[in-house]
């Protein structure tokens, strides 16, 4: 059993998903069930996934947790950049979000390679 509160990854991807929080809430009022409510779904899943993962018993579990967290990433990723062709982000903002959303992904890959060597 890990200490999610302890891993970067965890601690990046809460930081992540409120920096999400922000940039949406100035999006239309017409998108607050839409391209709003996914990103921050989205990106609530990580940290989410990542603590979930942390209470089972085998690293291989924890691992298809990780997995789920990845692809909310790549979502993100996606979501970010409708955003941007709908001109709700800046391509600005929305290049230094998919900065950080990297970051996250390469250790998430390497956090799930790791687990993959203890098991």
């Amino acid at each position: 059993m890990h200490r999610f509160k302890k891993l970067e990854i965890w601690q990046m991807s809460r930081i992540f998903c409120t920096e999400i929080y922000t940039v949406t809430s100035a999006f239309p009022d017409s998108e607050k069930f839409g391209l709003a409510s996914q990103l921050r779904r989205a990106s609530v899943s990580i940290p989410s996934n990542i603590a979930e993962g942390s209470s089972r018993n085998s690293n291989r579990d924890f691992g298809r947790f990780v997995e789920i967290a990845i692809g909310s990433a790549y979502e993100i990723e996606t979501q970010l950049l409708i955003s941007t062709d709908l001109y709700f982000l800046t391509e600005e903002k929305q290049i230094n979000l998919n900065q950080k959303l990297d970051s996250i992904i390469k250790m998430m890959y390497h956090f799930k390679n790791s687990l993959n060597q203890i098991t």
